[in-house]
């Protein structure tokens, strides 16, 4: 069954079932069993086998990201419950004064933690959460904004997880630097540049469409923050119990930052001699982030007991509320890892399917970059994960394509890494977009209906451009068609929305 078009049926089942029936973990198990099944040739009992063996690999190769998780999910709950969320809280109440205001900063606090898209989808919602809520911001709203914050800065960023993941995807017998090209596709990256764009239209215009503008008007009618947890915990995050100040909260997240960084130039081997952009092309990124999240932790120890901010007690008690609070996100991604492992070469290989279709049509070079777009963007969506995307096609583009003609593979390796970020955005079942609506605590499938439609008009105006850069041989072209496409879009939704609300 590997590498055939009964392949596509795993991701199709997933897919429709988390879309229809809105339980996100069920429909995981079903679309994981049914790959599994395809791949023992329908033998029940080697199936279950299989399914099994297959998430026991991918929960170990990911075991670092679970500690990070973990040990993340105890500093939110040690942080909340000394109060000192609800300081930060209050001392933003009393500067950002609109409800526009709440959601400008929130991209902006995602464009500063640019290193990791799953470090920035935690802790930008853990901070901005508070606040947003003081002004009745649909969670959902706030899941948006941050989930079109993450991936596409970290993917514009020339120093972050993305930028070693990508630089490190060539072909080994490759003549090109990996990190040089990486750079050269910044500027041509049209998703993310179109994003951003619109997020900020949205957030400054107001203009909300279809299902996401009910979940705005239902927060301003009647908002309730979702109760998860009994009164217990909830008293405990609102830090009642503690006595936290505003620098409670900055610290931890300061060295939680440079922990991070430092821990991804260790592992990459800067202290061996290495330069920062070579340490971070070879570092283990998840091994850096468990190093930045264990010595935050350590250190919002330090900082909080022996001032008695939390008490000791307190301090280990949100040890199992931290857990908590990453159980749903944590239980998904194994999920979705085994969904992955399921879909790579050593098992059903969606990969290998998808290339035998590339290399059928990769005849026709202008119009490279808009096809590899739209096959990123449809990996990337069925198989909920962005970077295994780019992993697979960008090899194949520097195979067919060459280095003769610079211009037009620099742009199809953006038009690759634009239509993952693009299908990841858009699926149920990716990383980012699970961790988006973790941050926002906020339901996951309704994070997916009410971004849909804004990823549809961003992917169009972005395929429209990397069409009209292919055909003229210009990425720069391509960029400005993408722009004036997305004008067209927002000039036409603002007359539309402005005429509904009257």
């Amino acid at each position: 069954m590997a590498q055939t078009a009964w392949v596509m049926l795993l991701p199709i089942i997933t897919i429709v079932l988390a879309l229809i029936t809105k339980e996100v973990y069920m429909s995981l198990l079903i679309g994981i069993f049914a790959g599994a099944f395809l791949y023992a040739e329908f033998n029940f009992f080697e199936a279950v086998i299989a399914m099994f063996k297959v998430m026991a690999e991918k929960v170990g190769e990911n075991a670092n990201l679970l500690i990070f998780l973990i040990i993340l999910g105890i500093l939110v709950a040690v942080i909340a419950r000394s109060g000192a969320t609800r300081a930060y809280s209050d001392w933003a109440y009393r500067r950002i004064h609109s409800e526009r205001g709440a959601l400008l900063v929130t991209p902006i606090l995602g464009v500063i933690i640019f290193i990791d898209d799953y470090f920035n989808c935690l802790t930008v919602g853990t901070v901005m959460r508070p606040v947003t809520d003081r002004f009745k911001i649909a969670r959902a709203k706030l899941a948006y904004v941050i989930d079109a914050t993450a991936a596409p800065v970290c993917i514009i960023a020339p120093v972050s997880s993305w930028a070693a993941a990508i630089a490190s995807s060539l072909p080994k017998d490759s003549a090109l630097d990996g990190f040089a090209l990486f750079i050269q596709t910044i500027p041509y990256n049209i998703y993310a540049w179109l994003t951003l764009v619109f997020l900020f239209y949205i957030i400054i215009s107001g203009r909300d469409f279809g299902f996401m503008a009910k979940k705005v008007r239902e927060a301003k009618e009647n908002f309730t923050v979702p109760q998860e947890y009994n009164d217990a915990e909830y008293e405990a995050l609102v830090g009642k119990d503690g006595r936290g100040k505003l620098l409670d909260l900055i610290l931890p997240i300061l060295i939680l930052i440079i922990g991070c960084v430092y821990g991804m130039l260790y592992t990459g081997g800067f202290e061996d001699g290495k330069t920062v952009a070579e340490a971070f092309a070879e570092c283990d990124s998840s091994q850096g982030m468990v190093f930045g999240a264990y010595l935050a932790l350590v250190f919002t120890a330090l900082l909080y007991l022996p001032r008695r901010v939390l008490s000791f007690k307190a301090f280990c008690a949100s040890f199992s509320l931290g857990f908590k609070l990453m159980t749903p996100a944590i239980f998904i991604l194994c999920l979705n890892w085994t969904f992955s492992g399921l879909c790579s070469e050593d098992y059903l290989d969606l990969g290998g399917f998808v290339g035998k279709v590339v290399q059928v049509d990769g005849s026709l070079t202008a119009v490279m970059p808009a096809a590899f777009f739209l096959i990123a963007l449809g990996l990337s969506f069925t198989t909920g994960n962005s970077w295994g995307a780019f992993g697979i096609l960008i090899p194949i583009a520097v195979t067919l394509l060459g280095i003769n003609d610079m211009e037009i593979l620099v742009m199809t390796v953006a038009a690759i890494l634009s239509g993952a970020v693009g299908g990841d955005h858009a699926s149920p079942i990716a990383d980012t977009t699970i961790l988006s609506s973790a941050g926002a605590q906020c339901d996951h499938i309704e994070h997916v209906n009410t971004q849909l439609p804004y990823v549809i008009i961003v992917s169009t105006a972005s395929f429209c451009g990397y069409l009209v850069g292919g055909l003229a041989g210009s990425g720069w072209l391509g960029l400005l068609t993408g722009l004036l496409a997305l004008s067209v879009a927002m000039t036409t939704l603002y007359f539309r929305t402005h005429r509904n609300s009257l």
